[in-house]
């Protein structure tokens, strides 16, 4: 088993621009079931000669039975491309796209409330699962191995420090999800956890989380209460000073709770193993595991 992306994936990609091309050429590559790509004006050809392109995300899952969509349009667009995906019935949603305005994820939360669809972002780098080789964004695929770890994080690079240092110390991953650093976004900390506490494959879990909001609190305590793997955590952002963001819209201090200590001293309570370092990550696991 795994979360949310496995060999029963068809991947749609929306917005082939420079950026969307390289990634969609490193999914195919990886072994990805990629079966439409979404871009105006090219419908009637084909990307890299084997997915066929279409002018709306309708018609692709009508042709196709793309039933995961991955979106790299320009941010000012980002809001119409999630809702075309929404309306046209895709299940899991990832918006790659980074810059898009809270207001308008304000307003796609409200769109897609009640409605049978999952969004993973704004501004994230997706989810991987080794085992089936299905990739869904901008995580690389030759730096993970198929495991029974799973990864949560914030951070975009970050995620990929922690699955290095989980590799490096001889541990796989079952399901690696980015869920975004902006102050709205689709999919949380509780939610992957949920999803990790009931896999079967995955046996211990990696949280990355950084300063700003109360995200890391909610997951201590949904933690304390619910998970009974275990789990490793680390924050960035330990020596930010307040009101300085620190890359992420939502990576700012902006209280006491928003604090890296006090996200810790949570975490920490929930009986969650804590590091100060990523570079702890690996070896953490390695003394839990052994």
């Amino acid at each position: 088993m795994s979360i949310l992306v496995n060999e029963h994936t068809r991947l749609l990609i929306q917005g082939l621009g420079r950026d969307g091309s390289f990634q969609a050429s490193k999914t195919i590559e990886y072994g990805t079931n990629v079966v439409a790509a979404v871009h105006p004006g090219r419908e009637g050809s084909n990307f890299e000669n084997k997915v066929p392109y279409f002018s709306s995300v309708e018609k692709a899952i009508d042709k196709t039975g793309a039933n995961t969509g991955v979106i790299f349009v320009p941010a000012p667009f980002a809001m119409d491309a999630i809702i075309e995906q929404v309306d046209a019935g895709i299940d899991l949603i990832v918006c790659i796209t980074e810059g898009v305005p809270v207001l308008d994820m304000i307003k796609i939360m409200s769109y897609i409330k009640d409605k049978p669809v999952r969004l993973i972002g704004s501004n994230c780098p997706g989810l991987l699962t080794p085992s089936t080789k299905t990739k869904v964004g901008i995580i690389p695929g030759n730096i993970v191995k198929q495991g029974n770890i799973g990864v949560v994080s914030r951070s975009g690079t970050l995620t990929y420090e922690a699955i290095a240092q989980l590799v490096q110390n001889g541990f796989g991953q079952s399901t690696c999800v980015g869920i975004g650093g902006d102050p709205v976004h689709g999919t949380t900390f509780t939610d992957i956890l949920e999803m990790f506490q009931s896999d079967d494959e995955t046996e211990a879990i990696v949280l990355i989380g950084e300063i700003g909001g109360t995200r890391e609190q909610l997951a201590a305590e949904y933690i304390k209460k619910h998970v009974t793997k275990p789990v490793v955590s680390y924050i960035a952002g330990q020596t930010a000073p307040p009101g300085k963001r620190m890359g992420h819209a939502g990576a700012i201090i902006t209280g006491k709770a928003a604090l890296a200590s006090e996200k810790n001293k949570a975490l920490s309570n929930a009986g969650v193993h804590v590091v100060e370092s990523p570079s702890d990550i690996g070896l953490r696991m390695k003394e839990i595991m052994r």
